[in-house]
């Protein structure tokens, strides 16, 4: 059995004798029921908090810049546009390529890499796996995003008694 991966640390993603291993988690290939390649959707909930964060910041600024100067200054237009350009990168870079393996029990696997044609690969490579049982790969999965402060880019949903790994 593999080790687990460790904080900071790639995590390998291997077919061995009909086993699906993603760090020291393993599922037999045979119970594998679904595989696919899609990006989320953008988080609107996160964005929106960051808007209203920003326009209260935004205000609170200008009041301020407005009482200095006189309220002669473009203040409030370069804030709510500095505003708008956050709330639109907060949309854009939420929007992660993942790669899902859903098993027969319900429980997923999901696997995040910076470029969709990596995980179409992989994805490939495990559904081949599945038809040719004699088959076997290795893949090393490159920790990319800045939230993930556990080590590991998978997140298991569902099963029987499985809590998940939260990203």
């Amino acid at each position: 059995m593999p080790l687990p991966p460790r904080r900071g640390k790639p995590l390998e993603l291997r077919v061995q004798r009909q086993i699906l291993w993603v760090g020291s988690a393993a599922a037999p290939l045979r119970n594998i029921s679904w595989v696919e390649v899609f990006r989320l959707k953008p988080a609107w909930g996160k964005a929106a908090v960051y808007f209203l964060l920003l326009v209260a910041i935004a205000f609170l600024v200008s009041a301020r810049l407005d009482s200095t100067d006189g309220g002669r200054g473009p203040a409030p237009g370069v804030l709510i546009l500095f505003t708008l350009v956050i709330v639109c990168a907060v949309l854009l870079w939420s929007r992660k390529p993942v790669l899902v393996v859903e098993l027969n029990s319900g429980s997923r696997v999901v696997l995040t890499l910076p470029t969709m044609d990596e995980l179409r690969a992989i994805a490939g490579q495990i559904v081949y796996a599945i038809d040719h049982p004699e088959y076997e790969f290795s893949a090393v999965l490159e920790q990319y995003n800045t939230t993930n402060n556990f080590g590991s880019v998978v997140n298991m949903n569902g099963g029987r008694g499985n809590a998940g790994i939260k990203l």
